[in-house]
Order: structure tokens, then C-alpha cells, then sequence
């Protein structure tokens, strides 16, 4: 289903640029680069997101600005793929911003390349990370380099609308379900033959065998590490093969929330146009999904368990902040990643819409009040913490392309283009390219 997690992101609201800023380059008055000078600096700021995450960024940057007179931040930002496409760009001229919101994904390649500042001489100095635990600050860390510093914690839910599923007169999930429970309770609800207020047919969920990181948590789930310490891939074809088979009956029998579908209701999905029941995702983006569908009693499921009766779900670093090797301020570009990071007026401001923040100051000073949003995915978080046993898998060079060629590949299939088995050769020869 084209309409997923990560890709969510994307396309959350209408993409809009605000006023660029190359990177590392700008200086408004007589810095010399590296902060000692005592003059005006300006940093080129970037992140992806919608009008909700610029509004909150926007309320911060004008905080830390007003703490810190002498640097201005020039911000823009723009959906997921067109926020990757910009940075490639920018990488290959070695003028990526100062400062810039980062995802695990590209870790690897842009880490790899050269194209990111190690943080490390600034932490202890302008960073303060006393208040965040260790394994989420080795997230971040690459080859003996500290890339990136997790701005939040996150991990994987199912979404489901509980209104649906009344009406369609199914019984809830069962605590301990499994992948094969789910399937026939996808199979159910759309059987039940409910119809939308859009005039459509109401489905269980979409595919979900086309996100990529479900199946890297079903590896998981299987004992089976989806990476190499070298960087390659530890699973097979028919790994690939196995886990897309968990829907196949469901997608040639025509259950599955169509693909083509889910492309007329871009941005939305079929979850948020309130057409299907369920759908994963990570647990900040219940935010989103109440705002886009208006559904205030949206609920939050943790994984199936798996062959040995345990779910293994990891805690994933949300997103992450990161500063271009390029920048010619790098002291202030670290004190502005700290403000962001560690700011209790900050955590108030974002709450949990990026995740649980990392820092300590930053969760103790979020005002959960009863029943909000904020203190759902806090709830949801607390009472899976004894199901997170396992370490987030760490993306690989090219992670970003192999997960938009499986995007890709899914949509194919759903379309009944590709079979399962040329899904899985055509998505290996793509990862090894990628991964070069």
C-alpha cells in the first residue's frame, strides 16, 4: 500500500518551501566560522515535515534566537522526498546546511561519504547529553563518529479505529494475536461490506507486507539480524518471498486496501480517509492521524508476537539532528542542536509529535494531561516496554533506496505486475547497487 509509515511523512500535509537557505555557507556579520570571532552568524536550518511541525519549529527557533541574539536561523523545509532529493543535491556541491533533521536511513550513506561533522569534540562542551540514555546516543554513532543525536524515541504500532470495527460488528483483536490473527480479522472487517462516507468500500488495512521496516521487525521476530556488522544483507530471497507470502491470499482475493486507491487519496491514506480500519505505523504519528481522519478514539496495539511467542519490537531514534561537514560554524550550530534537544520550553512545545522525547528535562517538562495525545503515546510506550527486546536494526549504506525500491516493488505486486519471486530478485539486484 502505497500510503505507509515513513512515506507518511511525506505527504502529511501540502509540501511547502519556505525561504531557502544553503548551508554552512551564510554568515551575517564578521563570524569567522568557527564562533570565536564574537560576530553575527547565521545557520541554514532544514527538516521535513507539515504546517504542524514548521508552526512548532517555527515557535522554537524564535526562543532560541531570542536567547542567542548573535545567531540567526534561516529555515526551510519540505515533504520526505523532496527533503532527500534537495540533500543529495547539496551533498555532491558540499553545501548541505548547517543544521538539518536527519533519519536513520541515510545515516550510513551520508556518514560514509564524508558529508556529516562529528559531533563528538562538541558533546560536554556545547551539547549536554546528561539526560539521555546511552544506547539512543550510540544510535547516532558511526564508525567511531558521532553523526547524529537522537531528538526522540519512537516505535511501531497498530493503528486501528475502533468506530470501524463496531460497526462492522468484529471483535477485537486478541491480546496475544499473530500475524495470522491479523489476517483474519483483515479479512473480516472487509467482508462486513461497510461503506464510507466517500461512497467507498471499507477495508481491514492496506498491505503491509510493503513496509520495509516491518519486515525487517518480522526478521527480528525470527531470530534472524537483517544486517551484517559489514554492512550487508543477513537474510535471503526467500526470506523476502516468505514474509510477502503472510498476505497473499488476502491480496489475490482483493481484500487489501487497493493501491490504486491509495494514489487518488494522496496525501491521505486509507486509514486517515477513514476506508480502512488499521494501519502500522510508528506510535508518534498518532498526532497526525487523529488531525487528518478526526477520530479522537484512535487506538494503539503493539506487534503480532512471533514463532516463539514473543513480539521483539526495538526502539527506533524518531529522527535525528545532524550538522553538515561543510558548516562554517560548527561550535554554534551545536549549541543550537542543543537548544533543541535538551530546552525544557522545547519539549513543551513539540511534545511527543517527533516521539517520546530523548532528553530527560525535555519528557519531565511535556504537560500530559490526561487522555491528550501526549500522554497516549507515553501510555502506549510505558506498557511496551517489556515487549522491546531487541536493538533497532542499523540501516546500511543505500538504506533510504532499498526502501523506496520496496515501496516501489509492493505497488507493483498489489498490481498484480510482479510475482513474489521476481519482487524479491528485482528488489536484491536494486539493494546491491544501492549498497555499493
Amino acid at each position: 500500500m502505497k500510503k505507509h509509515m515513513l512515506k507518511v511523512v511525506a505527504v502529511a500535509a501540502a509540501a511547502t518551501m519556505v525561504v531557502s537557505a544553503c548551508g554552512g555557507n551564510d554568515s551575517g556579520g564578521e563570524g569567522d566560522g568557527g564562533g570565536s570571532g564574537g560576530g553575527e552568524v547565521t545557520l541554514g536550518f532544514t527538516w521535513w515535515g507539515n504546517d504542524d511541525r514548521a508552526s512548532r519549529y517555527e515557535e522554537a527557533i524564535a526562543l532560541f534566537e531570542e536567547e542567542h541574539p548573535d545567531i540567526t536561523i534561516q529555515p526551510t523545509w519540505v515533504d520526505w522526498e523532496g527533503y532527500w532529493t534537495q540533500r543529495a543535491t547539496e551533498a555532491a556541491g558540499r553545501s548541505l546546511p548547517d543544521v538539518m533533521q536527519f533519519d536513520l536511513s541515510y545515516l550510513a550513506e551520508y556518514s560514509q561519504n564524508g558529508h556529516l561533522l562529528d559531533l563528538a569534540p562538541y558533546i560536554g562542551e556545547q551539547i549536554d547529553l546528561s539526560g539521555f540514555e546511552e544506547a539512543l546516543v550510540s544510535s547516532g554513532e558511526l564508525n567511531g563518529e558521532q553523526i547524529g543525536i537522537p531528538t526522540s524515541t519512537n516505535t511501531l504500532a497498530l493503528f486501528i479505529n475502533p468506530n470501524i470495527v463496531e460497526e462492522a460488528g468484529v471483535e477485537p483483536l486478541p491480546e496475544d494475536y499473530t500475524w495470522q490473527d491479523y489476517n483474519a480479522w483483515i479479512r473480516a472487517i472487509t467482508e462486513a461490506g461497510l461503506t464510507a462516507e466517500s461512497g467507498q468500500p471499507v477495508y481491514g488495512s492496506g498491505d503491509y507486507t510493503g513496509v520495509f521496516w516491518l519486515f525487517l521487525q518480522w526478521l527480528v521476530q525470527n531470530g534472524t539480524e537483517p544486517f551484517t556488522d559489514e554492512g550487508g544483507l543477513n537474510f535471503t530471497q526467500d526470506d523476502v518471498v516468505e514474509f510477502l507470502s503472510l498476505t497473499a491470499d488476502l491480496r489475490e482475493s482483493n481484500l487489501l486496501f487497493p493501491t490504486e486507491r491509495a494514489t487518488q487519496l494522496d496525501p491521505l491514506g486509507g486509514f486517515t480517509a477513514l476506508e480502512a480500519a488499521s494501519e502500522y505505523s510508528w506510535d508518534n504519528f498518532l498526532a497526525g492521524y487523529v488531525a487528518d481522519s478526526g477520530v479522537e478514539n484512535l487506538e494503539m496495539r503493539p506487534m503480532p508476537v512471533g514463532p516463539e511467542g514473543a513480539r521483539s519490537m526495538f526502539w527506533k531514534p524518531s529522527m535525528l539532528l545532524s550538522v553538515g561537514a561543510n558548516s562554517e560554524h560548527p561550535e554554534e550550530a551545536a549549541t543550537f542542536i542543543n537548544f533543541l534537544l535538551t530546552n525544557p520550553e522545547v519539549g513543551k512545545i513539540f511534545g511527543t509529535s517527533k516521539g517520546v522525547p530523548a532528553d530527560q528535562a525535555q519528557r519531565e517538562a511535556m504537560e500530559l494531561e490526561e487522555g491528550s495525545i501526549d500522554a497516549r503515546v507515553v501510555a502506549y510506550e510505558e506498557a511496551v516496554t517489556e515487549h522491546v527486546t531487541e536493538p533497532a536494526p542499523t540501516p546500511v549504506k543505500g538504506f533510504g533506496a532499498i526502501e523506496a525500491e520496496w515501496l516501489r516493488l509492493a505497488e507493483e505486486l498489489n498490481y498484480g505486475n510482479i510475482t513474489m519471486e521476481q519482487f524479491a530478485d528485482q528488489w536484491f539486484t536494486e539493494a546491491e547497487m544501492a549498497m555499493q
